[in-house]
């Protein structure tokens, strides 16, 4: 995980990985390559291109495939956001401020990665 940016949620997915895009911008100078999931298509693509030089590239399922297919690098993605869920203080609303949001999910993140590595 490079940055973390909680909003309220009744903003689109693809509106709100502005703010996270913009948070990674200039921090990560070898950052080329950002996978998404189908949610993210449209001018947001070339946004990303104008904004910080890198490729999103949608990983889409294929549509002659029926039942649970794992899907590239995706699934390391819904795996941490398991492990999110299974984290009882992000898993109810105690914040009251979206800043305290984000400072538990780094606290979190600093937790997990031993697990990662």
């Amino acid at each position: 995980m490079l940055a973390v940016v909680v909003h309220a949620a009744n903003i689109q997915d693809r509106d709100g990985a502005k703010f996270v895009l913009r948070k990674l911008r200039g921090l990560f100078p070898r950052l080329r390559l950002i996978w998404t999931d189908g949610g993210y298509v449209g001018q947001l693509i070339e946004w990303t291109r104008r904004l910080g030089g890198w490729i999103l590239e949608i990983v889409k399922r294929n549509d002659d495939l029926s039942g649970f297919v794992v899907l590239p690098k995706r699934r390391i993605v819904e795996r941490t956001f398991a492990w999110f869920g299974r984290y009882r203080r992000l898993s109810k609303d105690y914040e009251t401020l979206t800043q305290s949001s984000e400072s538990m999910i780094h606290l979190m993140v600093r937790r997990l990665k031993p697990c990662l590595v």
